[in-house]
């Protein structure tokens, strides 16, 4: 039950000018701030996290730093109606990479993300906390970013690898482009139900298309509005020799977003 978010940076720079008339020394160019803060505050019409509906209607703010390839954040879930019980009310998720970068078209991403669900109850074989590292690979063609990326949850005790890919069309007499995203991806987790004996698995596919149009406000600050469809599949949980059984929060939804950030 992870999220992942927009990563924002901004560059100032000033060039200063020397006269030929006279020996005064050149000015230095202001240097670009050492890191940046982006604020953002959200509103979704459904939380849906890997096919899974975690929520109905949410609010979910968050706040990233950025400073040169590397990037940290804390991301929240608040749901306020339709809530779904002991789901992800509310999530709090610290999240940091660092992005290497190999050429123009291609670049690596290890991160990590800890989930923490305050109010889970644990009797009921929730966990309160989960960890998961990753690492992704972001390469571009044709003008599409595709992004295969694989985690691992290390409390859960499984996999989730997945694809991205990613397009933009540019809508220059509007002030905005369409940011079209698609996303495929699969999971086994081992060990999903606190203090179970024999352990409970569950596995899944999920699938999502997307697209998104920002509007740059000010220079710090953009409204972005989307809409996605998104569907879990063949999503299933087992404990030990038992039968499986359907993963009821595996559902198909359409989500609308309104999201507002500021940089600064």
């Amino acid at each position: 039950m992870i999220k992942k978010l927009l990563v924002v940076s901004l560059a100032l720079t000033a060039v200063g000018t020397v006269s030929t008339h006279a020996q005064a020394p050149a000015a230095k160019s202001a240097a670009a701030p050492a890191y940046t803060v982006t604020a953002t505050g959200s509103a979704v019409s459904q939380y849906m996290f890997r096919g899974q509906r975690l929520g109905g209607p949410s609010w979910q703010p968050s706040v990233e730093v950025g400073a040169g390839n590397f990037t940290a954040g804390l991301w929240s879930n608040l749901p306020f109606k339709n809530k779904v019980k002991d789901s992800s009310d509310p999530e709090f998720d610290l999240y940091g990479s660092y992005t290497i970068a190999i050429n123009k078209s291609l670049n690596v991403v290890t991160g990590a993300t800890f989930y923490d669900y305050p109010k889970a109850p644990t009797k009921a074989g929730y966990y309160r906390s989960t960890f998961e590292p990753s690492v992704a690979v972001n390469y571009t063609v044709a003008d599409i970013k595709l992004t295969p990326k694989c985690y691992y949850d290390a409390v859960l005790s499984g996999p989730t690898y997945e694809l991205t890919a990613a397009y933009s069309i540019a809508l220059k007499d509007l002030g905005t482009a369409l940011d079209f995203n698609g996303q495929i991806g699969t999971y086994i987790q081992r060990d999903v139900a606190n203090n179970s004996n024999p352990r409970t698995k569950a596995w899944g596919d999920y699938w999502l298309l997307g697209v998104a149009a920002p509007f740059q406000i000010t220079k710090e600050s953009k409204l972005t509005v989307g809409f996605a469809y998104t569907e879990g599949r063949d999503a299933f949980a087992k404990q030990g020799s038992a039968r499986k059984a359907a993963n009821t929060l595996a559902v198909g939804r359409g989500v609308v977003s309104v999201s507002y950030s500021y940089a600064f």
